[in-house]
C-alpha cells in the first residue's frame, strides 16, 4: 500500500498516525478490515514497534480502529464515511475555504492528469494492464456504500502502476484533500453512469497507449467532478 511509506524519524509519531489516517479515510483499508500486521507495517512505515503501538492507540481512542486481542485478533478500521446530507458539502467547503478548495482541485487535475499520461507512455505487461481493468471492474460492480473507496482504488491505482511511490503517494495526497468533498456529494445514478463512462475512456486511453487522450479523459471527468460540486453548492 503506497500510502503506507516510510515515516520521518524526526516526527514519526505524528507522521505514523497520518499515514494510518490517509489509508483508513482513503479507504485504502476497507470499514471491518484490519491493518497489517503489527511486525510487518512497522518494517513498512520504517519505525518501531513501540511508536506503531501508540499511533494505533491515538486512533483507537479518537474512534477509527477497534483494537482486538487474541488469535484472530488486529487493529480493525471502525470509521465509516457519513452518509451525505443536506448542507454537509457546503460546510465542508466553508471549512476550507474557497481559495482552499481551487487549489485542491487544480492539485489533484495536475497530478492525476500527469500520471494517466505518464502510465500511457509505459510498456506495461499483461499483469499491469489486467490490474487496471480489475479496478474498472470493481468500481463498475460496486455497491453504494462502496463506491467512494473503489473508486479512489482505481484512481491511486493509475500513479501506483507507473511505479513511482512518489507520484503515488502525491496522487494520495492530493486525492484526501477532497475526500470529504466527494463524501458529502450525494451520488445520483445519472451521475454515477456518466463517470463509469469516463473512467472506461481512461483505461481505454492508457492501454492503447495515447498519452495525450488518457491526459484528455482525466481533465474531462475531473472537470465533471468540479462542475458537480458547484452545481451542488448553487
Amino acid at each position: 500500500m503506497t500510502v503506507l511509506r516510510p515515516v520521518r524519524a524526526g516526527n514519526a509519531f505524528e507522521e505514523t498516525v497520518e499515514r494510518l489516517l490517509q489509508a483508513i479515510k482513503l479507504g485504502v483499508v476497507a470499514p471491518g478490515e484490519k491493518l497489517p500486521p503489527e511486525r510487518e507495517l512497522a518494517v513498512q512505515l520504517g519505525i518501531s514497534r513501540v511508536t506503531l503501538r501508540e499511533a494505533i492507540r491515538a486512533l483507537q481512542e479518537a474512534g477509527y480502529l477497534d483494537v482486538r486481542r487474541g488469535r484472530y485478533g488486529g487493529a480493525f478500521v471502525t470509521y465509516v464515511p457519513p452518509r451525505p446530507e443536506t448542507g454537509d458539502l457546503r460546510r465542508v467547503v466553508t471549512d476550507m475555504g474557497s481559495d482552499d478548495l481551487s487549489d485542491a482541485l487544480t492539485f489533484r487535475m495536475a497530478v492525476e492528469c500527469g500520471a494517466a499520461q505518464v502510465l500511457a507512455t509505459m510498456a506495461l505487461g499483461e499483469e499491469q494492464r489486467e490490474a487496471l481493468r480489475r479496478r474498472l471492474r470493481d468500481l463498475d460492480g460496486s455497491c453504494p456504500e462502496d463506491y467512494r473507496r473503489l473508486d479512489t482504488a482505481f484512481h491511486l491505482s493509475i500513479a501506483e502502476l507507473t511505479g513511482s511511490p512518489l507520484l503515488a503517494a502525491t496522487c494520495a495526497d492530493a486525492r484526501l484533500r477532497v475526500t470529504d468533498l466527494l463524501n458529502a456529494i450525494p451520488m445520483l445514478q445519472v451521475n454515477l453512469d456518466h463517470a463509469a463512462m469516463q473512467h472506461e475512456a481512461i483505461v481505454a486511453a492508457i492501454l492503447d497507449g495515447d498519452p495525450d487522450g488518457a491526459r484528455r479523459a482525466v481533465a474531462e471527468h475531473l472537470e465533471g467532478t468540479a462542475a458537480l460540486l458547484r452545481g451542488f453548492l448553487a
